[in-house]
């Protein structure tokens, strides 16, 4: 039913923006998770969905306890109708919920921090990484550090203690994409999620494009 939809969303977009969609979602994997806590600064947040889109990570995690998501617009670049982006905010412990709803998903939690000895390259990669930032100024909560299956570093040699959030993130995913492909892990979606995000996508590039869904099903139960 989802491949027959496709198809025929396919036909209200142009063919280049089809092939680029079909290009693109061969490099796409969810083996990868970013997962963000109380960013509050809105370029940071920007840069960090434009960080993910452009190393191929579909699914952004964004918990929301004392601080509100708001992505800098003319930095993210219109990043996130390209990104699955699922916010927690309606719940006593965002964060628990969070990493829990993860950890049932099969994900190991991985949460950056300068204070540990364990660096990108030895987060484990035998199953899918959520990868967890903090905020800027304070890093991770200590409910993430209480909840994390690995804590690591990205190796630095100067005096400064930590990069720009944005910056971390960026340099995080090339690395850890790096190391599941150094490791020959499979980070490639599977036909079933490989045809829901294209949905999503010319969802994202067709005006009205639930009325269009809406018609779509009318018309096939009609028939």
């Amino acid at each position: 039913m989802n491949q027959e939809l496709l198809e025929y969303l396919f036909t209200m977009i142009s063919e280049n923006r089809k092939e680029l969609f079909l290009e693109t979602v061969e490099k796409r994997t969810k083996s990868i998770a970013v997962v963000l806590e109380d960013i509050y600064q809105s370029h940071n947040a920007a840069a960090v969905l434009r960080s993910c889109d452009c190393f191929g990570i579909q699914d952004v995690h964004i918990i929301e306890n004392r601080n509100q998501w708001n992505p800098h617009p003319d930095i993210e670049q219109g990043s996130s109708k390209w990104l699955s982006i699922s916010r927690y905010n309606d719940q006593e412990q965002n964060t628990d919920h969070c990493l829990n709803f993860l950890k049932d998903k099969g994900y190991l939690i991985a949460a950056t921090t300068p204070h540990t000895d364990l660096s990108i390259d030895d987060i484990q990669t035998d199953k899918p990484v959520a990868l967890v930032f903090g905020t800027e100024m304070q890093g991770i909560s200590e409910v993430v550090k209480s909840n994390s299956d690995q804590l690591v570093r990205i190796p630095m040699y100067g005096f400064t203690e930590s990069f720009n959030i944005s910056v971390a993130a960026a340099i995080s995913l090339h690395s850890l994409r790096s190391k599941f492909i150094r490791d020959e892990r499979n980070l490639l979606l599977t036909e079933e999620q490989q045809t829901e995000v294209l949905l999503s996508w010319c969802m994202s590039s067709i005006n009205r494009s639930d009325k269009i869904v809406e018609h779509y099903y009318r018309s096939r139960r009609a028939n």
